[in-house]
């Protein structure tokens, strides 16, 4: 008999979103009493999407966050602006189980 398989390690699971939309800053850029800027954002996504065979519209609005330099470095120009991020979902803090994106990668949409 053969010893069952171990299950992955949390460390080998994905997390990985791409996704793109209209970005609506609702805050202003902040700092954490560590002194780590940190933007929230909305992102506003509308697309087609297909699953089991049949087309479907897809309207979301989905909290987001920037965290460090890149949130300094956007504080100003992401708002209205269509955006592709990348990055990974997270609760959006130990006491708050609510899903954010945590964005890692920006990438500004041209004639959007």
């Amino acid at each position: 008999m053969q010893p069952k398989p171990k299950p992955p390690l949390p460390s080998d699971w994905h997390n990985r979103v791409v996704l793109t939309g209209l970005a609506r800053v609702h805050d202003a850029l902040r700092y954490t009493p560590a002194g780590i800027a940190v933007l929230e954002f909305a992102l506003e996504h509308v697309s087609r999407q297909s699953a089991g065979g049949f087309e479907r519209d897809v309207r979301c609005l989905v909290q987001a966050l920037l965290v460090g330099p890149l949130a300094t470095e956007l504080a100003t120009s992401l708002d209205e602006r269509t955006v592709t991020v990348q990055g990974f979902l997270a609760a959006r803090s130990l006491r708050n189980p609510k899903l954010v994106l945590h964005i890692q990668h920006v990438e500004f949409e041209k004639g959007i």
